[in-house]
């Protein structure tokens, strides 16, 4: 378990991190996300004792970071953006060298044979790191973080660099490891979070802006008075029969998917649901509805809303930022 009390980090007169606050248990995979310069690395660093904080506390499995070290971190494997290898030893020196600084006793030969399947290295282990490709070299990271099976994985961008296959693979085996570990995951690429994570924090300019799951955040963030729908039949009565609806205040015809299939963005007024009535005055009249679907909001469009305020690509945003 990791728990984070008003945790802050300052350089001079800059407060990189604010006084944040947020947990993950055992079993849970955390999503850590914030723009570039957010905090995120400073954070992280402060979790793994890396860095000391200049307030608050960060606990380990209930062990103070600051108080306790070395205690902290043998229950930490951590992967840094950029994997620390060794670039002249071969993966097998390299775990076995790991293996001996962390003083694992655990039997050693089953041990990293175990974490090189699990990661797919067995196969390049007597090779020197230095000539492996990018995507092995984090794996090589990756499993150096599993030597000693802490509780506690802390993953700075797992898959940069890996193909589409690799990505999976890894997205599977940190899915997998979350049912007994606590994992804190950071990562660029928002649907990889959104596939992996059971809850995401997210932080802008050193402060906590939001830390909940992905499907709650989307409700308190959505208006969920907008839908868009397909429907086929002819588009001005179709849009007559919506308009009609009491509750309604806009219908915007947005593009034609297929013959006679039209697709509306439907504005309702605020904390009304218009489904049914959609339903039934379309059924009354013998119009199919082949699609039907709320402003659930994607964690791509989460991240931009918590921290820009928008959704890219709004030209009226767009005009702005043009000024």
């Amino acid at each position: 378990m990791i728990e984070v009390k008003n945790l802050s980090k300052r350089y001079g007169n800059k407060l990189a991190v604010d006084n944040i606050s947020f947990k993950a248990d055992e079993g849970e995979i955390l999503g850590f996300l914030g723009p570039n310069g957010a905090g995120k690395s400073t954070t992280m660093n402060m979790l793994t004792g890396y860095l000391s904080c200049s307030g608050g506390s960060a606990l380990i499995n209930g062990i103070d970071v600051l108080e306790d070290p070395l205690g902290a971190k043998k229950d930490i494997g951590y992967l840094p953006e950029q994997p620390p290898l060794y670039l002249d030893m071969t993966v097998n020196e390299y775990l076995n060298f790991v293996y001996d600084l962390k003083r694992c006793k655990m039997p050693k030969r089953s041990h990293l044979g175990e974490i090189k399947t699990l990661t797919h290295i067995d196969e390049v282990e007597n090779r020197v790191i230095r000539n492996l490709s990018k995507g092995y070299k984090q794996r090589v990271g990756l499993a150096q973080a599993l030597v000693g099976n802490p509780n506690t994985l802390i993953l700075d961008e797992p898959t940069v660099g890996l193909d589409p296959k690799q990505i999976i693979e890894i997205r599977s085996l940190i899915k997998k490891l979350g049912r007994n570990h606590t994992v804190i995951l950071s990562s660029h690429i928002l649907p990889e979070v959104q596939a992996v994570c059971d809850r995401i924090v997210v932080i802008d300019k050193g402060k906590l802006i939001a830390n909940d799951t992905t499907e709650n955040l989307s409700r308190s963030l959505s208006a969920d008075h907008k839908l868009t729908v397909q429907i086929e039949g002819g588009e001005k009565e179709v849009t007559e029969l919506l308009k009609q609806i009491p509750e309604m205040e806009e219908v915007h015809v947005c593009r034609e998917v297929e013959p006679r299939v039209f697709e509306y963005e439907l504005n309702a007024r605020e904390g009304a649901d218009v489904r049914r009535e959609v339903f039934k005055r379309m059924a009354a009249r013998n119009l199919p509805i082949l699609l039907m679907r709320g402003s659930e909001l994607t964690l791509e469009e989460i991240f931009l809303k918590l921290t820009t305020g928008d959704f890219y690509g709004n030209p009226e945003k767009e005009k702005e930022d043009d000024k």
